[in-house]
């Protein structure tokens, strides 16, 4: 029973599926990681994973911009990514990973355009691929009540960090340019991925859940214009928000689990975000830093042929923070800089893994 219930913790942990990352105008991707649950059977594992969101509330700092939606002038993203993932199973210890993204993203605005009408631009495609290395530190066969998996991946460059779409500038004309970052599919960079996940029983029904993700992505800028098929101006190119930035991510997930018959109910919280420093190399170019801190419930089917989870985090505390050109151009006028960010209120994550 207790390698049961660490199974389903496990899958909980790991929403059977990738982490939903992605609430906004912070274009925080879909790359974080699966945790695969402890087991002696060799063996391909499917995951699909489904996610949804729409974004239109707009903050600087923590402070909400009611007077966005009252003009009608807040920009709005809908995005849905689906999450292809094939793992095998070594043994009762190793795993591996190999995820496919594909992203479809939309957005409306103002002043994208001509100032006056909302027009919509759009992106389709694959993302950026992420394969992945799992170990359990302990053996799972004498480590019932609890167990830590580290994993570590590299993220390739494969979606499209150049998409284009038309921008209306004048009612009868329009012109081509590079849709905003947040809805671009790739970020266009090679990272690498870290991973932690945990989990401990209490009993047979009642556990504990935790888990890490950072990604690193060492370039400083991919080359992509912020100009909207624009110029781009004196300012813009002074504090290198002309061209778009290469970020980190972050996301940290913490909780508790309780079985009922097949059925495991989670709740806890969640905080993703994308850092205004990397760790490794330059964080000049254009990027909306900031997080989300969210309440997580789910659920988790598990049947002999596949395992279901939905999960709704919704947000508790959104924060856009300063940017490294926002704090450049601060400490040179004297006056305090932010740009703002459009946040989601919750997001919808179903999927489902099944045994090849």
């Amino acid at each position: 029973m207790l390698r049961i219930t660490s199974i389903l913790l496990i899958l909980a942990l790991a929403g059977v599926s990738q982490p939903s990352f992605g609430q906004g105008c912070v274009a925080i991707k879909g790359t974080a990681g699966i945790c695969s649950r402890p087991s002696d059977a060799k063996g391909w594992e499917m995951n699909l994973n489904n996610r949804y969101f729409k974004s239109y509330k707009h903050f600087v700092g923590t402070e909400e911009q009611h007077h966005r939606i009252k003009e009608k002038s807040n920009v709005i993203n809908y995005a849905y990514e689906l999450d292809v993932t094939a793992t095998r199973t070594f043994n009762s210890r190793w795993s591996a990973s190999v995820t496919l993204p594909i992203m479809a993203f939309g957005r409306t605005s103002l002043y994208e355009h001509d100032g006056q009408t909302r027009h919509a631009t759009h992106s389709f495609g694959i993302g950026d691929v992420r394969f992945s290395a799992y170990r359990w530190m302990f053996d799972p066969k004498t480590a019932h009540k609890g167990n830590v998996q580290l994993g570590i991946g590299i993220k390739l460059p494969t979606g499209a960090y150049n998409y284009t779409d038309y921008f209306y500038k004048k009612a009868d004309s329009s012109v081509l340019g590079a849709v905003d970052q947040s809805i671009q599919p790739g970020d266009g960079g090679t990272g690498l991925t870290f991973e932690l996940n945990s989990f401990y029983n209490f009993t047979h029904k009642l556990g504990v859940y935790g888990s890490f993700f950072y990604l690193v992505n060492p370039r400083e800028v991919n080359g992509t214009s912020t100009t909207r098929g624009g110029v781009a101006s004196a300012t813009a190119k002074k504090y290198n928000t002309d061209v778009m930035s290469v970020p980190d991510l972050f996301m940290t997930r913490v909780g508790v689990s309780y079985m009922v018959n097949k059925l495991t109910f989670s709740g806890g919280v969640r905080v993703e975000g994308l850092p205004s420093s990397d760790l490794i190399g330059g964080s000049r170019g254009f990027r909306r830093p900031g997080y989300i801190i969210s309440a997580e419930p789910s659920v988790t089917l598990v049947t002999k042929q596949a395992s279901f989870n939905l999960s709704v985090p919704f947000a508790l505390k959104r924060n856009r923070t300063q940017s490294d050109s926002d704090k450049r151009r601060t400490a040179d006028t004297g006056v305090h800089a932010q740009g703002d960010a459009a946040f989601a209120d919750y997001l919808v994550s179903a999927g489902v893994t099944f045994r090849l």
